[in-house]
């Protein structure tokens, strides 16, 4: 798969996902639109009761519960401010997403000693 240098280095929107699948295609973007919003709102039902949502080589969402704990303003280090406990959703990157990415990484150079 050939990277346009372009795409490196800009936020990946969703309108740039439809334009681009329906190039790829020749679906036209309103139906290229359905099935990418559609395929967005199941994985959000999934995470809001509770589940996960696996797509295999790209990655795994899932729901987290942060404990709840107390925190400190810098300013007023004296006062405790209490931090609920509240969920959050996470990801981790299946294996061919991390590999993709880590190509990306620079090589590190040899100094002399």
């Amino acid at each position: 798969m050939r990277l346009n240098f372009k795409l490196l280095y800009m936020t990946l929107t969703k309108r740039d996902l439809v334009v681009r699948i329906s190039e790829e295609t020749g679906l036209n973007q309103t139906q290229v639109f359905a099935v990418v919003q559609k395929t967005l709102d199941y994985i959000t039902e999934s995470l809001a009761n509770g589940g996960k949502a696996e797509l295999r080589n790209f990655g795994v969402f899932e729901v987290k519960v942060r404990k709840a704990r107390v925190g400190r303003n810098p300013r007023r280090p004296e006062i405790d401010v209490p931090v609920p406990a509240r969920s959050m959703v996470k990801f981790k990157a299946g294996k061919e997403m991390k590999a993709q990415v880590l190509k990306l990484t620079p090589k590190p150079t040899r100094q002399a000693p």
